[in-house]
């Protein structure tokens, strides 16, 4: 802490901090924010990811009618039954 206070004020012959004749740049105390940028290949890059989904979404959802449109061919057609109907059930398992 004393080496961090010492390096962190300004010498009243050079007023400059020794942190900074040192490397260049202001030290830093842990608690700054960060500066907002704007990173133009990063941007490009999730774009491009967002393009690539979207298409695979696309064909996805192409898929699934297809196979939606088969099995449905494929599968019994099931009764429908009504309140008060009879209907035959059977015990086999049911656990007395």
């Amino acid at each position: 802490m004393a080496k961090f206070a010492y390096n962190n004020k300004v010498y009243s012959s050079t007023r400059i901090l020794p942190f900074k004749a040192n490397y260049r740049q202001n030290s830093k105390m842990g608690f700054e924010r960060r500066k907002k940028r704007k990173y133009e290949e990063a941007e490009k890059l999730v774009t491009k990811i967002k393009e690539i989904q979207e298409k695979a979404n696309v064909a996805l959802g192409k898929v699934q009618k297809e196979m939606k449109k088969y099995v449905n061919k494929k599968r019994a057609k099931v009764n429908k039954y009504k309140v008060g109907d009879l209907v035959i059930l059977s015990t086999k398992d049911l656990k007395y």
